[in-house]
């Protein structure tokens, strides 16, 4: 009897070339995968909240599989993290419904990105962080993180995505399974800790390279290049030429946890 599995899993993704497999590349998923094949004796689709880019890392990303291996969840925990690389660890593992799915069942998620402002980046977290010692108006930065709050249409803040612009050729005109830019963001703030500037951004889901554009032009506004009020105009065009800012650096970034229905 199949069962369908949820794990959540931390990486650090310096050293992968993403989380969705690509020929001939090292990634996430495919060493998740690997790893359940070598375990359950079972080649499964392995399904991924979200596909983080290069260099990005996770605190909780959440994916699931359907196996009709009798493992334990308890027990499959210990058996990957004894098979796979010590950058990826899983964990928790469970039995969830047959209808979950950890994309599309995903109500929220949250990312958060490190900037760390002191002179002298320790080697113990540059992986994890951008390191700007340079002036910023950080105040500015805080005001205008709330500029993003509520529903809007992020394509000036998304990359160029060709699975996704294949995804909008083949959708059907009025098909409400096609790709939309539209998102809802619940909380946008910026806060200090310690040599940090941290930003954690919460909504119900983030286009390709959207929060790393996001931290971009905040990081404008620190410098004065440009306004809160510019953030909104940004937005309104819809445009990513008209986005000024610069893709902030992948190592700053992680996926901090995502929530579905309890």
């Amino acid at each position: 009897m199949n069962r369908n599995l949820k794990l959540i899993v931390a990486y650090d993704g310096t050293d992968f070339a993403g989380w969705q497999v690509q020929p001939g590349l090292v990634t996430v998923q495919g060493r998740l995968m690997e790893a359940i094949a070598r375990v359950t004796n079972e080649s499964v689709v392995l399904h991924g909240s979200g596909r983080t880019d290069a260099g990005v890392h996770a605190l909780g990303q959440v994916v699931n599989f359907c196996t009709s291996s009798p493992i334990p969840a308890a027990n499959l925990v210990i058996a990957l993290n004894n098979t796979l690389p010590s950058s990826i660890r899983v964990l928790a593992a469970e039995e969830v419904a047959e209808d979950f799915h950890a994309r599309k069942s995903a109500l929220a998620k949250t990312y958060r990105y490190r900037i760390y402002r002191g002179s002298i980046c320790p080697p113990f977290v540059s992986r994890y962080v951008y390191h700007h010692p340079w002036p910023l108006e950080e105040n500015a930065m805080i005001e205008a993180a709330s500029s993003v709050l509520g529903q809007h249409e992020f394509t000036s803040f998304a990359a160029v995505d060709p699975d996704r612009l294949r995804r909008i050729a083949e959708a059907e005109d009025g098909d409400d399974d096609a790709p939309s830019n539209i998102r809802t963001i619940f909380s946008s703030t910026f806060r200090h800790m310690d040599e940090e500037l941290i930003y954690e951004v919460r909504g119900n889901g983030f286009l390709h390279h959207m929060v790393r554009n996001l931290v971009g032009a905040f990081l404008l506004v620190g410098k004065r290049t440009i306004t809160a009020a510019n953030i909104l105009e940004i937005l309104e065009a819809r445009n990513r030429s008209a986005n000024p800012a610069a893709t902030a650096p992948a190592s700053g970034l992680a996926l901090v946890r995502v929530e579905y229905q309890i």
